[in-house]
Formats: structure tokens, sequence, C-alpha cells
């Protein structure tokens, strides 16, 4: 039996999508821990780029069983068009997918509850992808919330409706100028529900201590990254929910002594998309260069991700929090035609060199202090082996294994599944 961790150490988009897709066949059962349909995980293989925002990675391998923690939040009408995306590539979906009863539901309301409450931060706002995700985890911890298992019960329209009028006087409240038409787009959501009753719901905690039992081996995928985890993350400039190994416990059920190994997942630079603070931010051609080559757009949203050198503070900072065993470096292929290459080693904090993650990373408290390395010119996107690796990018490697004191075992050098040199 095992049971092993799938996360992003940076502000997500790591890459997370491809490695599960890359680790899926060896595995029984991939299961989602956390997050909502604003975590878009990018898949590519056969020459189809494939996006999904709530169906866990694995779902293109056929031996695998897909589960929707208790930690996820779902919109069914996000989720009915996913599943609809999928339709032409003939797969199981009602067998190879399975979702917690105690899941929470991310009502029209929720996304409506979002933008006004983003529209009345003004210039505060803390860039939120309107997906409703956050007032549907406030719904949660205010033990307002409706689950997937209350659609099997008699009264769910009744406790639909109170918690939608609930929410509608709530979105008087903030006295902004949001437009809809709320019995349009219930309408919408109950359609999308009688699909959902479609799938098979489970007591997802029972469901995975039986296979664990069975001796099932089990890859939590997470979403987003570690840096936007509701705790430990830059915030408020964070998401919702627990990003970090923890989540996986309590997003699933999971004892923490039953837990193996713990990969994670950081891009060769970083990315943040939204507001909040970025210590190594490029503001220049050198910015503007990763993002055109790495296509630093969000596969959800379409947002442009602001882009800067690797921050081994963060990174190191995260990988304790984690617990991190493996590391896998996502998107070095990115970085070939750059002369020279910075990585954040400590940060100037208030005129003190630190290096470790301070509560505080606003640019007022914190400048970043860098190591140069020499860049390379060699396209990486055909190679298959490490040694083929250029020998700039494996002192670059090398360096942040020394540093962060976890080994490198996986290096992406593009999109595709056949693109990934294992060390």
């Amino acid at each position: 039996m095992t049971v092993d961790l799938l996360l992003g150490l940076q502000w997500g988009d790591e890459g997370k999508g491809k490695i599960v897709d890359v680790l899926t066949s060896n595995y029984d059962i991939i299961a989602r821990f956390q997050g909502g349909p604003n975590a878009g995980h990018t898949l590519e293989f056969d020459g189809i780029k494939h996006v999904l925002r709530t169906i866990p990675s694995g779902i293109f391998h056929k031996n695998s069983v897909n589960i929707i923690g208790n930690g996820v939040v779902i919109d069914p009408v996000v989720f009915q068009k996913e599943i609809e995306g999928l339709e032409k590539f003939n797969l199981d979906i009602k067998s190879k997918l399975i979702i917690s009863r105690k899941a929470h539901l991310i009502l029209p309301t929720h996304r409506l509850l979002d933008a006004a409450s983003e529209a009345s931060k003004g210039k505060a706002k803390i860039g939120s992808t309107l997906k409703g995700i956050g007032p549907t985890y406030m719904d949660k911890t205010g033990r307002n919330g409706l689950r997937v298992g209350d659609i099997e019960l008699e009264d769910f329209k009744e406790r639909y409706r109170s918690l939608a009028d609930k929410h509608e006087a709530m979105i008087a409240f903030y006295d902004v100028n949001i437009q809809y038409n709320l019995a349009e787009l219930e309408k919408e959501f109950f359609e999308a529900i009688e699909d959902l009753k479609k799938l098979d719901f489970i007591d997802s905690e029972e469901y995975m201590h039986q296979a664990q039992k069975a001796g099932k081996s089990i890859l939590c995928e997470g979403a987003q990254g570690s840096l936007l985890d509701v705790d430990f993350g830059t915030y408020p400039f964070v998401t919702s929910s627990n990003t970090t190994a923890a989540g996986a416990c309590t997003g699933l059920g999971i004892a923490p002594n039953k837990i193996k190994e713990v990969y994670g997942i950081f891009k060769a630079y970083v990315t943040r998309v939204g507001s909040g603070p970025f210590p190594t931010e490029l503001f220049d051609e050198v910015g503007a260069t990763m993002a055109r080559v790495g296509n630093e757009f969000g596969s959800v949203t379409g947002r442009q991700r602001r882009c800067g050198w690797l921050d081994l503070v963060a990174l190191k900072y995260a990988v304790q929090v984690n617990g991190v065993t493996q590391l896998m470096m996502m998107k070095g292929d990115v970085l070939s035609g750059f002369e020279t290459l910075k990585v954040c080693t400590e940060y100037n904090y208030k005129g003190q060199n630190i290096s470790h993650f301070p509560y505080n990373i606003e640019p007022e408290n914190v400048t970043p202090v860098y190591k140069e390395f020499k860049g390379w010119k060699q396209d990486l996107t055909g190679l298959t082996t490490y040694d083929q690796l250029p020998i700039e990018l494996k002192e670059y490697i090398e360096f942040i294994e020394k540093e962060i004191e976890v080994p490198i075992k996986i290096v992406s050098v593009g999109p595709d599944r056949k693109q990934t040199i294992t060390k």
C-alpha cells in the first residue's frame, strides 16, 4: 500500500497536471484533495492539449480510479462542461470517476458574491478568479454550505433556496453594480445537478481506508501552490483552502502516518497570477521573454502570469512545510537562450540578510539577494536523458539540490508527457 502526495511549491501553475499524468500509470487511485475549478491542470499528449478543472489528471489512464475528495468545491455547471469536453475521447467516466459526498457545491450565487466582494474592494482587490470558490469555502467554515450528499436529500431544493436567498441579501449589502439573471443561472445549475447525479457518490474517507487495506496505491493530487495556502501562503493574497501536504489529510480523510513520498513540483523560474507580493518579479524584457517563451497564460482564466527568477528562500520554505522528499523541476527549456540566470538565495529584510521566509514579503520590506549563473543556448525540447543536458543547466540543478537538500528526480523540457527526463 502506498499513499503519495503531489504538490505545487510556488504560486501555482507549476505543471502538476503533466507530472500526475506521467506518474499515473504507477497508481491505482488518483485523488484530488482541495481547490475548485479555478485550478486548471494542463496535460499534453498525442498532439492534443487538455485542460482539467475539477477532474483528477488520471482520467486519461484506463486503469486508474479518480476521486474528487471532500476538500474540493465543485461547480456543477463547470463540471458538466468539463465532462462534455471529454466525451470525444470515449472515456468510461461513469466507472472511472467518483465523488465524495462531503465535497461542497458552488452555487450560482457564490459566483455573484465573489464578483460583488471583489468589486467592492476597488484597488485593494486580491485578484480573485471570480469562480465563487472563496464564498463557498466561507460557507463551509461558517457551517452554511451545501454538499454533494445533500443532492440525495428530498429537501435539497428548499435548502438551496434558503442559502441562495441569504446570498442575495449579502450581494445587496455590498452595494455594487452587479448585473445578473438568477433564474437563468439557476436553470443551468439544476440541469447540471441532474447530470452530476449520474455519477457515483461515496463516503470517501471509508473508500480510501478500504483501498489502503486492500493494498491499493494512491496518488493525492493538489491544486494551486503552497504559497497560496490559506495558512502558510502570502496572506491575504491566497486561495481559500490548504494547498500544503496537511490539506491531503483533511481533504481526503487520510491519516498523516500513511503518507510516504511527497513530490514537490516547481518551475525553473517563478510565476504568479493576480495580486500579491512577488520578490523576484521581473518588469523588464527578460520577464517578458519568460512569459512569451513559457506561454505564461492561465489555462482556465487566460490571465497573463507575472514572471521572475527562481526564489530559493520561498522554495526552501515550501519544502519544509510540506516535508517534500523528491523535487521535480518544470520548464527548464524556457530558460534556454538567456546569457545569465539569477537565483535568489537570501532576502535583505529590513536591512538584514535572512535565509528564511518572513511574515511579510512586501517590497518595502524585502529585496532579493541574487547569485548569478551562466546560461545556455541549447534547445532542450528534444533531449531524452540527463547526460544530454548542457553543463550549465546541470550546475543550476545541482546548486538547487545543495541549497534545498532534496534531490531533483525529474526535469521537464517541454509540455508533452514524453518531454520528461528522469534523473
